[in-house]
């Protein structure tokens, strides 16, 4: 029996051997495609069986968790859930992240391996940390002043500090309550397909994922390649700008909205927007210089990260002479961010550098302690500082006795620019409305705001459409509530 009982002791062990060895494969080398599996409900039921962190504005949580004793427990809450969307997002149990919500799911969720109080323990004892917070640069008067300045029409604002690339307010509209979508259920299936379905595209964050023609705001980046290019190097001298201008190799011209631009100078037409100066000056400043100036600014650069994806502002790079000088005055197939807008204002007010913009000031654990501080940076400079102060002459100009008056706060400095940007089949659709900008208290030594404003359905009179009428008083109440603040 001996012989016997030592085989089957032998073939026990080779079972039991077998047994760790397949385990260990199914636990350690195949975790990752298990834990990736949708069928896999684990990895959902441990997500949502904790309150997720919140995301902060000025100090004071703007979302939340409530207990829907479900499977999946834990549903996301917001307060002014429209006001902040184009910030945080949403979390859906269903339709996933976006937004704060996405970019910083790993704080938020608590599987941040920086959120452990001993480096790598959640990797090992597989749980994880509570949610952490998200604390933004969002300034809570900004924000507001913006949101009720749209006032439910088509639009979008974005305000930022020129010295530090913070942002200030993110404003799209029309916007949604993204505590609708919270939950598994049928009401959660509902809004999201009425949500989708709307015309208006609630949840479209026309603030950093809509591109526009900016129209004569764009002509703070052509003065800028201009000035830097020597093309000018008087801004009150006369230039050699025929109104009306017949574009080159073309048929077609250009005419302007005001009286006086037949060789104006460049202080002239900036102040009441000559579109054939400008558009002359492109064509002379040319294509490649016009191209590093655009560039300069943030256009055609697809890894802007705030830290949501932005889309790509776009200025053509090799067009002929007639698109060239189309896309000089913010038309053609010249398009940008209200965003971008924001950061073209603010390198004028930045002394020629283009701040790197940012949403998140820093994160944290649920106990306060920082996990991640951001810091301020330049992306690159756009121009040089004496370019920039002669912008901000010239913005101020503008502000003061020229098309954008509406935007002027007693007591402050104030630089702007407006536009009008023409759009749809034959330009028949409603023009938008452009407002970009940058305010400076009396008693600071810089700016502390730049504001670009953008109106989609402005009003069709004429005096209304223009970014003076609509979107300069949006920027100025904007501006003023970060001043006061």
């Amino acid at each position: 029996m001996t012989p016997y009982i030592r085989r089957a002791a032998v073939l026990l062990v080779v079972l039991l051997a077998a047994l760790l060895v397949n385990a260990v494969r199914i636990q350690i080398i195949q975790a990752g495609p298990y834990d990736g599996n949708p069928a896999n409900r684990r990895h959902d039921i441990a997500r949502y069986g904790q309150p997720r962190g919140d995301i902060l504005v000025g100090g004071r949580p703007v979302t939340g968790s409530t207990d829907s004793g479900q499977r999946l427990r834990h549903e996301r809450t917001y307060t002014n859930g429209p006001l902040y969307a184009p910030v945080t997002g949403f979390a859906s149990q269903v339709y996933g992240t976006t937004f704060l919500e996405n970019a910083e799911d790993g704080v938020l969720s608590g599987t941040d391996p920086m959120l452990a109080t001993v480096p790598l323990w959640n990797d090992l004892s597989r749980t994880r940390s509570s949610g952490g917070d998200v604390v933004t640069t969002v300034r809570a008067a900004a924000q507001r002043a913006a949101y009720e300045g749209l006032g439910g029409r088509k639009g979008a604002v974005a305000a930022i500090d020129p010295s530090t690339g913070e942002i200030l307010a993110l404003v799209s509209s029309p916007s949604y309550d993204p505590g609708r979508l919270s939950g598994s259920g049928r009401k959660a299936a509902d809004a999201w397909a009425s949500l989708n379905a709307a015309k208006d595209k609630p949840m479209l964050n026309r603030a950093i994922r809509q591109t526009y023609p900016p129209g004569s705001t764009f002509k703070v980046v052509t003065a800028a390649a201009a000035l830097d290019s020597g093309t000018v190097t008087d801004v009150d001298a006369r230039t050699d700008s025929p109104d009306p201008y017949r574009l080159p190799g073309a048929s077609t011209s250009l005419s302007n909205e005001v009286e006086g631009c037949a060789d104006a100078s460049l202080r002239y037409a900036f102040e009441w927007s000559c579109n054939t100066v400008f558009a002359r000056l492109g064509v002379t400043t040319g294509a490649r210089r016009m191209t590093r100036t655009a560039e300069g600014f943030g256009f055609n650069d697809s890894g802007v990260r705030i830290p949501s994806g932005v889309a790509r502002s776009n200025f053509d790079t090799s067009p002929d002479k007639a698109r060239l000088a189309l896309s000089s005055i913010g038309q053609y197939n010249t398009r940008a961010t209200p965003l971008q807008m924001a950061m073209v204002s603010a390198a004028v007010a930045n002394g020629g550098s283009v701040p790197s913009p940012r949403l998140v000031e820093r994160t944290a654990t649920a106990g306060g302690t920082t996990v991640r501080q951001s810091g301020s940076r330049s992306l690159r400079q756009a121009m040089s500082a004496g370019t920039a102060a002669r912008l901000r002459e010239l913005m101020v100009d503008v502000v003061e006795g020229g098309t954008g008056r509406s935007a002027a706060i007693p007591g402050a400095q104030v630089g702007g620019k407006t536009g009008t940007a023409q759009h749809g089949v034959d330009n028949a659709g409603t023009p938008y409305a452009w407002f970009v900008s940058w305010a400076q208290a009396a008693t600071d030594t810089v700016p502390a705001v730049a504001v670009a404003v953008v109106v989609e359905d402005a009003s069709a009179v004429r005096e209304d459409i223009s970014g003076g009428g609509s979107a300069a008083p949006i920027a100025r109440a904007v501006m003023r509530a970060v001043l006061k603040s």
